[in-house]
């Protein structure tokens, strides 16, 4: 069987001492392919580099982050912007992303709109999709996406409010749920709602979870056949047929054959 992780920040500082070592229990776990995502223009360009020493495992997304919108300055959005711009063409840049809104942060956001409008923006003229974080703010994003010329949407471990979950699906965005899966009831009611074909695995890394079977651990791919596990506990199927069609989620989303 084979696993997908479509959304961690394997360029992140954390990460820096031991890529090599998450990398490898990655592929002993039968994790194929991993997307890191930026959140700035530093882990952007860390990204990039991990393509081309990972070819074939890591893809990248690159954007600035909400988190991010604090401390940027405007030389440093514009410069994001053309670095992407530069890089759109390599097949293994595959997404926009991590863009998008936080209400934890309403004292920057007019900031937040106009970066995340800029981003969105960017994502039409290179056609990409986009990984979203909308973390207290997914009505507001709502409203705006149908606004855009986008490619896909993924809404990366999304979870409330369960209300606009219909319409979510309706225009056909995707959700990527993780190792939360296991223990939050309201996770597990999302993955059992969203259609099969909207749905992918991540971890976030390097994020961690309080609870086992994660609890203490350093977050890496190696979690995602227990998240794949939870899947299909909730979908009522065999994991090998989960872990398929989690594969072709990601090949649709991103545009990418796997190996």
């Amino acid at each position: 069987m084979k696993f997908v992780d479509a959304h961690l920040h394997l360029s992140d500082e954390e990460y820096s001492q031991c890529t090599k070592e998450i990398v490898s229990e990655a592929k002993k776990a039968n994790v194929v392919a991993l997307v890191s995502s930026s959140m700035d223009l530093k882990t952007s360009k860390e990204s990039m580099r991990l393509i081309e020493q990972y070819p074939r495992l890591v893809y990248a997304a690159l954007g600035v982050h909400p988190w991010s919108v604090q401390t940027i300055a405007e030389d440093e959005i514009q410069a994001t912007v053309k670095f992407i711009s530069q890089e759109k063409q390599n097949k293994n840049v595959v997404a926009i992303g991590e863009i998008g809104l936080d209400d934890k942060y309403k004292e920057i956001w007019d900031k937040q709109l106009t970066v995340f409008g800029e981003m969105l923006r960017l994502a039409e003229r290179v056609d990409l999709p986009v990984i979203v974080h909308s973390r207290g703010t997914t009505p507001q994003i709502l409203e705006m996406l149908p606004s855009y010329n986008l490619r896909k949407v993924l809404l990366h471990w999304f979870s409330y409010p369960i209300t606009v979950l219909p319409k979510i699906i309706e225009n056909g965005y995707y959700i990527s749920e993780g190792p939360t899966t296991i223990y939050s009831k309201g996770i597990r009611d999302i993955v059992k709602k969203v259609p099969l074909t909207n749905l992918l695995t991540e971890t976030d890394g390097p994020v961690r979870y309080s609870k086992p079977p994660f609890e203490g651990k350093m977050t890496t791919p190696a979690f995602i056949p227990t998240v794949a596990k939870a899947f299909a506990e909730i979908r009522e199927m065999s994991i090998a047929d989960i872990a398929e069609q989690l594969v072709r989620n990601f090949e649709d989303f991103f545009g990418v054959k796997l190996n």
